[in-house]
């Protein structure tokens, strides 16, 4: 019997208090815990990492102290478990705790034709694969996604008619599609625990900004309002306005042209919160933007057309350290994952040569957040079925 079926968890009709146990090892969690709480090593900021040395055996180049290995290639078994070859494109993805200790990696495949859905890496406490399996079939195009604080993982399809399915990265449970969060272009949702609502983005060249309101409160994502942002300028600066999106499933008319004065962003994609702001990504125009929850204030904090230093282009996928650095995920550019610092510092963490028909997707921490996992979705070969998963290690210093 594989591990993920000893126990059996109903998560996906419980609440948050009976699924603490099994929360996403994510930011929340993190701050949560003390120095003493869990064995859990500090974490310092990415700021004063060193410079990129020369690419290691797995072409990746990294400071020092990092060091990468590969954890799984699309077409293969991971760790040569039966069962479960890992999928092609792999996009979007998170890290979740587990009771053992260790974590679960799940991650997007981006294909299309009903060929897309999740696959899963499950890692024990000394961070070795122990089992690989999928977590949702028979979708289309599914991009990025958002871990939640009860500890599932929201899957979302990037076409016009895209849903959002809602998975149990244990594999235990089936995925649900939760249609309530709208019919559009998803690319990936952030989940605001404070406010009991979620935003998502839309990979449009004219795409929308959204927000979802439970009706019944977290985790229940069956009733709600969504809603679509607008814009309104005072003086220098930009706040938003949200407006209800009267047909979420979008039966005649997208969901972006229901609402007359809904902002388009072009091409907006990965999405996660710090500190009661929101940042996401437009690929169509290089920017990284934060949404200030409380104010409702709207500004771009990185812009290549203006920047000082525009090392970033090709913004894409985003994850967030507990010390505030934002890790942004390259679409070609240099095929780089940049780390802009609270100190207004722009770094490049990590670079990998030799694929160049490719792209960075799926940035995400383990639990201690000594470990950092993403993938080339198309790797050397420049094809879905190149895709290469990889697990970069490192300890971060004061």
């Amino acid at each position: 019997m594989k591990l993920r079926q000893l126990k059996r968890r109903k998560f996906l009709s419980m609440g948050l208090t009976g699924m603490s146990l099994f929360a996403a090892g994510g930011l929340s969690r993190y701050q949560q815990a003390s120095a003493g709480d869990g064995g859990l090593a500090p974490f310092y900021s990415l700021n004063n990492i060193g410079a990129l040395l020369t690419a290691d055996e797995n072409g990746v180049m990294l400071p020092p102290g990092f060091r990468s290995r590969v954890v799984a290639r699309s077409g293969e078994a991971p760790a040569g478990l039966p069962g479960y070859t890992w999928h092609s494109a792999p996009d979007g993805g998170a890290c979740f705790a587990t009771d053992d200790g260790g974590w679960v990696y799940t991650s997007n495949s981006e294909m299309r034709s009903n060929g897309g859905g999740v696959g899963a890496l499950r890692f024990n406490a000394n961070a070795e694969v122990i089992d690989a399996y999928s977590i949702l079939r028979h979708t289309s195009i599914n991009c990025a996604g958002g871990p939640t604080p009860w500890g599932t993982w929201l899957s979302c399809e990037e076409f016009s008619r895209g849903q959002v399915y809602e998975c149990d990265p244990m594999g235990v449970e089936a995925a649900v599609v939760r249609p309530a969060l709208g019919s559009f272009e998803h690319e990936a949702v952030a989940v605001d625990t404070k406010n009991q609502c979620l935003y998502l983005t839309e990979d449009a060249p004219n795409g929308g900004f959204y927000r979802f309101r439970s009706a019944n409160g977290f985790p229940d994502l069956t009733q709600g309002t969504l809603e679509i942002a607008s814009v309104e300028r005072n003086q220098d600066q930009f706040f938003v306005l949200w407006r209800p999106v009267p047909d979420p499933l979008a039966k005649q008319t997208s969901t972006f042209s229901q609402v007359p004065d809904a902002f388009g962003f072009r091409g907006a994609e990965g999405i996660a919160l710090h500190d009661g702001k929101a940042y996401f990504t437009t690929k169509h125009d290089n920017r990284v933007w934060t949404y200030d929850i409380d104010s409702q204030q709207l500004e771009v904090i990185y812009d290549v057309a203006t920047s000082a230093n525009p090392i970033l282009s090709g913004v894409d996928n985003v994850v967030i350290t507990p010390a505030g650095d934002v890790l942004v995920a390259e679409d070609g550019g240099n095929m780089q994952l940049v780390v802009l610092t609270p100190a207004n510092k722009i770094i490049p963490i990590l670079q990998i040569i030799g694929h160049e028909r490719s792209e960075i997707t799926g940035p995400a921490f383990d639990p201690s957040y000594q470990r950092l996992y993403f993938s080339s979705q198309r790797g050397t070969l420049g094809r879905s079925e190149g895709g290469i998963t990889y697990e970069i290690s490192f300890q971060t210093a004061a």
